[in-house]
């Protein structure tokens, strides 16, 4: 791992390990962007793959929410279809769509297009933003990626979806092609989180945001083998870097997702706090989990709610305060920054 500026603020890193922690740390969901002004300022009407593409402006752009809110983490501003617009695969980030292919993946030879990542060569410009971070944090930077499902969702469907209708065909009808498919994806992944966390990175967050589409039984079959892959790689490095699973919708899925590997399972605005706790039991810290459309309520609800999470969370270690989801664009900012001082401030009553 690469050196930089020390971490003088270890909470995030510490709760991730469920070690007893003097405050509640907290980092939103796509924090770098979105809301802030001075993104937007300095973002201009670019696309999102060539801002990310320019280290100084991505650099600057992570830092922004960690100055103006006093996260106790930052993430890096990237996206997770930049592996596999790296490698070719003809994928674009469409403003107001999300990710879209211009080339859907559909057969076997449709694999030959998903060529290993080299990190070094196809992303230079993210590992180069890493290291900019790393010597200017102070708080531990999080490496990310999509999961394969996510990914391959994506890819599949051509862009969004609401029913995955054409992933799930692929899933049962040619389980063969679909294995292949994630064991790709799987590697994209590994490298790309990989080169991160050698760049100086300190955790992980592996994005299965539409995991939530898959019943259990689907998940176990097709998913979570290619997912534990990732955790168990990355987890073998040696160096204690806690990892984070993360999903919309998967409360149907979230000790699946703890047996991926994970040491922190994100949990979104569906579940609360204390039935995820129980049902993960006292090996797994928890992410979360306030509703990012909470936060868009008076500051007295947004207050209440947000002491209803940590309430449930009963002052147990191994807990990270965040949102269920991302922040919203119509985010105030002042209200985060309220929300952070509220968290940071917060005592369990014994």
């Amino acid at each position: 791992m690469a050196s930089g500026a020390p971490i003088n603020n270890d909470v995030f890193l510490r709760a991730c390990r469920g070690l007893p922690v003097d405050r509640v740390p907290v980092w939103f969901m796509r924090q770098a962007g979105r809301s802030l002004p001075e993104y937007h300022k300095m973002r201009g009407e670019g696309s999102m793959l060539e801002t990310i593409a320019r280290p100084e402006v991505a650099t600057e752009i992570t830092l922004q929410p960690v100055r103006r809110y006093g996260v106790d983490a930052a993430i890096l501003y990237s996206d997770i279809v930049v592996p596999t617009h790296a490698i070719g695969f003809g994928v674009d980030i469409v403003p107001g769509v999300g990710p879209v292919v211009e080339y859907p993946f559909r057969e076997a030879r449709d694999l030959d297009r998903l060529r290993p990542l080299d990190p070094e060569t196809d992303t230079p410009h993210v590992l180069e933003t890493v290291r900019n971070l790393v010597a200017e944090l102070d708080v531990p930077l999080i490496a990310f990626a999509g999961a394969p499902f996510t990914m391959a969702s994506y890819l599949v469907e051509g862009g969004p979806s609401r029913t995955h209708a054409l992933t799930k065909r692929l899933m049962h009808g040619e389980p063969d092609l679909w294995i292949a498919l994630l064991d790709r994806l799987a590697d994209l992944a590994i490298a790309s989180i990989g080169s991160q966390l050698d760049a100086g990175a300190s955790a992980f967050q592996l994005f299965d945001s539409w995991a939530g589409a898959l019943a259990p039984d689907e998940y176990r079959q097709f998913v979570l083998p290619a997912s534990q892959r990732i955790f168990a790689e990355l987890g073998g490095r040696g160096d204690g870097v806690p990892g984070i699973h993360f999903g919309v919708g998967t409360g149907e899925l979230l000790e699946l997702l703890a047996k991926a590997g994970a040491d922190v399972v994100g949990v979104d605005w569906r579940v609360h706090l204390d039935d995820a706790r129980e049902r993960l039991g006292p090996d797994v810290a928890v992410q979360g989990n306030l509703d990012p459309a909470a936060v868009l309520a008076p500051w007295s609800v947004v207050a209440e709610r947000a002491i209803d999470v940590l309430d449930r969370n009963a002052g147990q270690p191994g807990h990270v305060f965040n949102l269920g989801h991302g922040v919203l664009p119509e985010t105030d900012p002042e209200t985060l920054e309220r929300v952070v001082e509220l968290v940071h401030g917060y005592k369990a009553t014994p």
